[in-house]
């Protein structure tokens, strides 16, 4: 059976409620409803095409529709979609554990399933928490988080809590444990009043100053590695996650890193932490794993975290946590095979290979009259939208700069979404130099359009 758009609209508008969207301005607009998807385009139900020049949320490696990933897909659907994972093992889960150990950061050995990016983070927070409790060497008032300002790591409580994003956490303050919140390195405008580029000191005495104050009460400290993506894609200086490994270190503090949005080759690196050649104690990857295809998440451990898990049944040492989709086989089954064609492709690589066209391509935004700033960590780019570029004032965020560029950039047959003034461009891995340059161009004439038009 068929529907038409208008159906479709009619239903959508009338039946669902839609994530980080306010449905006042939803239901006045011409909505797209997406209908299949080819290559590094979407295609919507009346045949326009658009680049998918954020990777559907960050999530596509390799494009979509990939014969490799549906038929990996298909194949594990013939012998069984999903079993318990609770006292039960499957063979993709396994294989795919296995696989990761292999490519993640050393010491990185063990692997928990969930099913997303929030809860990959909530495991480890709640991991690091416990193994305090049960350690060798018992510390329990080692309780509380290190966390960045403006940091963003989910959307359930736990994520919440160590994220610092008023606008997504604000309101849910009283619902949140506290944490120590820590400056983040945002040289494009320093916190510290220091001139672009030149506060790398002042950023690592305030990160020092709170380790040193809190250390006592430090179960650990939770960053996002090399970029922080919903804040507006802030890059941090190089070896900050060097100094954050050393810290914690010194102070005896479990290092958590959140590669949800920067792994599987989006910095230019597999890992973004390999850029400082660094191992947390646990890692958080979800979204490209199973190269947008399916809900999947893993919390890496070390052996040390896991060890304080074990013990005889009795001691009640056990980890008391999981989900009813955890180990789900046709996730598993489809990151296995995105793995394989990262190796295939060479597309880490070739992924800090494009880096560099679009970095070059990026230059000549710097003629605008209303781009502030331009940030950058291999594909992950954003483009700010300012009144001033000389005093790079910023527009008021009631004017909806970025929404409305975004929205012209739709007609020119590109779809993106902005962080508030901020343009975000994350484009799948697989787009060739060409697609690269002509998805650019058309975010140029979409920031002309609505700054200078």
């Amino acid at each position: 059976m068929t529907y038409s758009y208008d159906q479709l609209a009619q239903w959508d508008k009338q039946y669902v409620w839609h994530p980080f969207t306010q449905m006042k301005d939803w239901l006045e607009e011409e909505i797209i409803i997406v209908a299949r998807g080819e290559g590094v385009k979407l295609y919507d139900t009346e045949g326009r095409e658009y680049y998918d020049a954020f990777s559907s949320i960050w999530v596509n490696i390799h494009g979509h529709n990939v014969k490799e990933l549906n038929d990996a897909i298909i194949d594990q659907l013939g012998k069984i979609a999903h079993s318990s994972y609770l006292g039960y093992g499957n063979i993709p889960a396994t294989l795919l554990a296995r696989e990761l150990v292999e490519i993640a950061p050393p010491g990185l050995v063990k692997v928990f399933y969930s099913d997303n990016g929030s809860t990959a983070v909530e495991v480890a927070v709640k991991m690091a928490f416990h193994y305090w409790r049960q350690c060798p060497n018992p510390r329990p008032e080692k309780n509380k988080f290190l966390t960045l300002m403006n940091a963003y790591h989910g959307d359930t409580i736990g994520a919440v809590s160590v994220g610092g994003i008023d606008l997504y956490h604000g309101t849910y303050r009283d619902l949140l444990f506290p944490t120590i919140k820590v400056a983040a390195p945002y040289c494009y405008r320093c916190p510290f009043g220091a001139k672009a580029g030149q506060c790398e000191k002042e950023c690592e005495q305030a990160l020092e100053k709170a380790f040193a104050e809190h250390a006592h009460e430090l179960a650990g400290c939770v960053i996002e590695p090399v970029i922080q993506g919903a804040a507006g894609m802030i890059t941090q200086p190089p070896g900050y996650v060097k100094k954050v490994r050393e810290l914690c270190d010194r102070y005896d503090v479990l290092m958590i890193c959140d590669e949800v949005a920067t792994g599987f080759g989006r910095t230019g690196a597999l890992w973004a932490v390999n850029h400082d050649g660094v191992s947390p104690d646990l890692m958080a990857i979800s979204k490209g794993l199973t190269g947008g295809y399916m809900p999947l998440a893993v919390t890496l451990a070390t052996q040390k975290v896991y060890d304080a898990f074990y013990g005889d049944y009795a001691e009640m040492k056990t980890f008391f946590h999981g989900h009813s989709y955890t180990g789900n086989q046709l996730g598993c089954a489809v990151a296995l095979a995105s793995l394989e064609l990262l190796k295939k492709h060479n597309l880490v690589t070739e992924a800090a290979r494009k880096a560099g066209v679009v970095k070059k391509v990026l230059a000549e935004f710097n003629e605008l009259p209303h781009v502030g700033d331009i940030r950058q960590a291999g594909l992950m780019v954003g483009i700010e939208l300012v009144r001033d570029k000389l005093t790079k004032e910023p527009y008021d965020w009631q004017e909806k700069m970025g929404i409305k560029t975004c929205l012209a950039a739709r007609k020119k047959g590109l779809i993106t979404r902005p962080l508030g003034n901020n343009i975000v461009f994350m484009p799948p891995l697989v787009s060739n130099d060409e697609q690269l340059q002509e998805m650019l161009e058309i975010i140029k004439a979409s920031i002309i359009q609505v700054t200078e038009g």
